[in-house]
Order: C-alpha cells, then sequence, then structure tokens
C-alpha cells in the first residue's frame, strides 16, 4: 500500500500523522455514516406526535404522544444489548467490517417503518412490528458509536485526536439536522391531506438512498492500523465483553464512563435538540415548521461547537470542558428556557401572569398514561389543559372548579374552557413567532449547544483513551450506550411525563439537572485527564 493509504502501528501509536488523502477519506467516510446513521434513529423522534396518531389512537392526544415517545425510547434501551453484540464483533473481527454491518442494519429497519401499516388498517399488529423495528434500530446504532469513534481515534495522530473525533461527535446534531430537513423538504412538496396520509412515510424510505452512499463510502476503507497489529501479532481479545469486565481496573472504569460521561452529555444533547423542540411546539405552542426551522438553525450553529471544544481538548484536556460544561449548564438551563418561553410566545407568557388558571376538586390526579376518559371531571380539565400547553396550579377542594384569571368558568366542557381561555387572554392555537422572538430563540438554541459542545465534544477521544485496545470497542460502547440509552433515550419520555403531570412547562428540566449534577460530581472525583494516552 501507499503511504498515504494507511497508518503504521508506530505511526499511531507515536503520534505520527497519517496521510492527508488518508484523513480525509477516515474522517469523512465515518462522518458521513454516522450521520445516516442517526438520521434514521431520530427522523422516528422528530415524527413522534404524527407517529403516536397513526399507531398509538387514544382519543387522547397526550397519551398517543407519550406512547409514540416511549417507543423512541425503546430504541435506546436496547442499545447496550447492540453495543454488546457488536463490540464483541469488533474487538474480534475488526472495526471496519462490523460498522458496515451495523449501517446496512439500521436502514434497512429504518426503511421498514415506511412500508409498515397504521393501527386503523391491521390493529395493535402495527404498533407491535413499529416496536420490533425500533429495536432493531437501536441494535445497529449500540454498535456505531464504538465502531466510528475507535475507528476514527485508532487512525488520528495523539496530538490531534480530539480534532479528528470530535467530527463523529459533530455527526449526531449532523443526523437530527437531516431529519428536520427532509421532514422539511417532504411536508412543502405536498398537500397536508396527502402527508397525513402517507407523505410522512417518505423520510423513512429516504433512508434507503442514505444507506448507498454510506456504504458506498465505507467499503473505501482499510481496516484499523492498530487492529491489524492486534491481530497480526495474535493479541485480539478471545472474549472482549467478558474480558471487558474482568480486566483489572477495567469494571471502575467502565461505571466512571457510564455516570460520568454517557448520562451527563447525553441528557444535555437531549434537551438542547428534542428538549427544545417539543417545548416550543407543546407547551409554548409554537407552529411545528417554524419550530423545526429555529431547531434547524440553531443545530447547524452547534456543529461548530462540537468541533472547536474537540480541538480544543488537545491543547487543554478533556476533562476540563466537560466540567465546565457540565457547570455551566445547572446555571444557565432554567435561564436559557425562560427565554425561549418569553420569545417563542409572548401572548402565553403574559397570559400566566394575568390570567392564571387554578384547577380544584377533591381527586385531581391526572394520569397521562389512561387510555379514554379520565376518572374524575378535575382529571378531565387538566387533561385538556396539557394537550393546550396551559400552565395551572391544583388546589384540594370539596367541589371541582376552573378559575381562569379571577372567574370561574360554569361550562367545562372542551369548548367552554377554550372559550374561557380566549377571553382571559390565553393563546391556544398555534402562533408563528416574530422576528426578535426568532433570534432569540435561535440564540438560545445555540447557546443549549454550546453547553453540549463542550461535554460533547471532546468525548470520544477521551473514551477511546481510556480503555486498552484488544477490548477498546467493547470497553466503550457498553457504558456510553447503557448511559445515553437509559438516562438520555428515555428524556422526552420522562421529562414530557413531568410536565403533564404537573402542568408546569419547566418543571421536566429538573430530570436534566438532577443528572447533569450527579455527572458532575462523578466526573470531578473520579473520571481521570486521558489526552496524550497511548491507544496501542
Amino acid at each position: 500500500m501507499g503511504r498515504d493509504t494507511v497508518a503504521t502501528e508506530a505511526e499511531v501509536a507515536t503520534g505520527g500523522a497519517i496521510g492527508a488523502a488518508r484523513a480525509r477519506l477516515v474522517i469523512a467516510a465515518s462522518s458521513v455514516g454516522t450521520i445516516f446513521e442517526w438520521y434514521d434513529f431520530f427522523i422516528y423522534g422528530t415524527l413522534a406526535p404524527i407517529i403516536g396518531r397513526l399507531f398509538f389512537p387514544s382519543g387522547n392526544p397526550t397519551l398517543e404522544f407519550l406512547a409514540a415517545l416511549a417507543s423512541f425510547g425503546i430504541g435506546f434501551g436496547v442499545r447496550p444489548f447492540g453495543a454488546v453484540v457488536f463490540g464483541y464483533l469488533g474487538d474480534r473481527l475488526g472495526r471496519k467490517y462490523t460498522f458496515l454491518a451495523t449501517v446496512a442494519l439500521m436502514g434497512l429497519a429504518t426503511a421498514g417503518v415506511g412500508f409498515v401499516p397504521t393501527f386503523s388498517q391491521i390493529g395493535v399488529t402495527a404498533p407491535i412490528i413499529l416496536v420490533g423495528l425500533r429495536v432493531l434500530q437501536g441494535l445497529a446504532l449500540g454498535g456505531e458509536y464504538g465502531g466510528a469513534t475507535t475507528y476514527v481515534a485508532e487512525h488520528a495522530p495523539r496530538n490531534r485526536r480530539g480534532f479528528y473525533t470530535s467530527f463523529i461527535q459533530a455527526s449526531v446534531i449532523g443526523g437530527f439536522l437531516l431529519s428536520l430537513i427532509v421532514v422539511l423538504s417532504a411536508q412543502q412538496t405536498m398537500k397536508p391531506a396527502e402527508w397525513d396520509q402517507w407523505g410522512w412515510r417518505v423520510p423513512f424510505l429516504f433512508s434507503l438512498v442514505l444507506l448507498v452512499v454510506s456504504l458506498w463510502m465505507r467499503l473505501k476503507l482499510h481496516e484499523s492500523p492498530i487492529f491489524m497489529a492486534l491481530k497480526a501479532a495474535d493479541r485480539v481479545a478471545v472474549n472482549p465483553v467478558k474480558e471487558a469486565f474482568s480486566t483489572p481496573g477495567n469494571l471502575k472504569l467502565i461505571v466512571v464512563a457510564m455516570l460520568g460521561i454517557a448520562a451527563g452529555l447525553t441528557v444535555i444533547w437531549y434537551t438542547a435538540q428534542f428538549g427544545a423542540l417539543y417545548f416550543l411546539q407543546s407547551s409554548q405552542r409554537l407552529d411545528d415548521n417554524w419550530a423545526r426551522i429555529l431547531i434547524g438553525i440553531g443545530a447547524v450553529i452547534s456543529l461548530g461547537w462540537f468541533i472547536l471544544f474537540g480541538a480544543l481538548s488537545d491543547r487543554i484536556g478533556r476533562k476540563p470542558s466537560i466540567v465546565m460544561g457540565y457547570a455551566l449548564t445547572l446555571v444557565l438551563i432554567f435561564p436559557l428556557f425562560h427565554l425561549m418561553a418569553s420569545a417563542a410566545n409572548p401572548e402565553l407568557a403574559t397570559a400566566q401572569r394575568r390570567a392564571p388558571v387554578i384547577v380544584s376538586g377533591p381527586d385531581c390526579r391526572y394520569d397521562p398514561f389512561v387510555f379514554g376518559k379520565q376518572r374524575t371531571d378535575c382529571a378531565r380539565i387538566i387533561e385538556h389543559l396539557t394537550s393546550k400547553g396551559v400552565r395551572y396550579n391544583k388546589l384540594n377542594t370539596p367541589g371541582t372548579a376552573l378559575i381562569v384569571g379571577n372567574r370561574a368558568v360554569a361550562d367545562r366542557s372542551a369548548e367552554g374552557i377554550d372559550r374561557a381561555l380566549t377571553d382571559g387572554g390565553w393563546s391556544i392555537g398555534k402562533v408563528k413567532p416574530t422576528i426578535g422572538g426568532a433570534i432569540l430563540i435561535v440564540f438560545s438554541v445555540a447557546m443549549l449547544g454550546m453547553l453540549s459542545g463542550m461535554t460533547y465534544g471532546p468525548v470520544a477521544a477521551l473514551l477511546a483513551e481510556l480503555f486498552p485496545a484488544r477490548i477498546r470497542y467493547s470497553s466503550m460502547s457498553i457504558p456510553y450506550h447503557i448511559g445515553t440509552g437509559y438516562f438520555g433515550g428515555f428524556l422526552p419520555l420522562i421529562s414530557q411525563y413531568i410536565v403533564a403531570r404537573t402542568g408546569n412547562p419547566f418543571s421536566g428540566l429538573w430530570y436534566t439537572f438532577a443528572v447533569v449534577a450527579m455527572a458532575l460530581v462523578v466526573t470531578i472525583f473520579w473520571v481521570p485527564e486521558t489526552k496524550g494516552n497511548d491507544l496501542d
């Protein structure tokens, strides 16, 4: 092979540079494949409202939405199993062929969603098939991240690992951004009735095109030089998963990586993207497409943060950036969401101050997961208020009552509640932002993206440097996907459930706050600095 085709083991271990052409191919092929895999995974979350309506019909919009988010979370829940399976294969058979398999599985499973009949067509079989495909997506994604980051890190010079691997981190936002672009483009080319009937399937089917491109690019890659050296020296792990847990000191590193790194960074990321999107669409009643556009613009700006802090970690270390990102998140998360709220729907914020809504009764326990009607009149009022994004307070009284401002509402039907809210100055319909409001929303999302970039940008390099080469794929994949799968994957469901139960659109942020606080403590005391560690 030519000098620019592959690096020797000595070059990589000592920090020597691989050829420029080879470096560009490694980064591009790994990053593009990762973008496509995350596109496939995120397109489901982007279309969660329509999926809930078509596959989980219940007559309860909140329940439909939560059911869609629950099935979204299932894909994350099985990611650790994918990490075990593909981590084993990656450490035994090689990095390249393993992440070829993951991208193929992801693309086919995503396209499959585009072919599944809806609940109205085949009944309960529809959501069962849908969840099954989500499981396959989760398994594929469980193997993708470890493969891509390990592959790039093992090609990178020692003094530029943070920069090289930051493109993999930025690719996650790239996948989210691509999902928004495809959804918006598809919606603009068809009528609303066509979109609801069959158009929503187009973004899923589009993944077949992305699959072909991704496979073509990744087939041009060679195996990682470090894995080839391990294979030549007959040092490939016999059972990498077992060794990941039995190697002295490695289990502690796995636990630390899961709680201090994966859990913390992932809740910040999902809060910055999906959390902000659902907050604008549901709680703030912002027009769905406007919300997607503004989040997308903020995501474009945020791409730079990931690369910036990844590169910066090559100079100052991985740990300082992550610690600072966690600390700033605890300080800024609530102010940034309050700024978004005031910018997205000023009339709603004004109504909350001038005409507060009070719901009272002997039993106001609202259960978002009830199929059909709520048990009590008070709970039914809360259900309707929640579906409109209306903030309310609850009181325990002998009789059921609804007060908007200083007026008791006699007609507590859905129509009567809507009239009372409108008379009180509440904007319960979808709204479009002002130019100034749009700018503030994009600024808020970009600042959330900065917090995510500070914590996510350096992480791929840190995880690769934390574990030994023969069990690296398994050791970094397992804690990463447990942390991201369970702490982050169910964040949309947990936060939206908290909002639905409390009536406070900001209450779901406490979940993010608590996880980040835990991660900050773990990182400060137990995460080691890894910058410059040998990878062989």
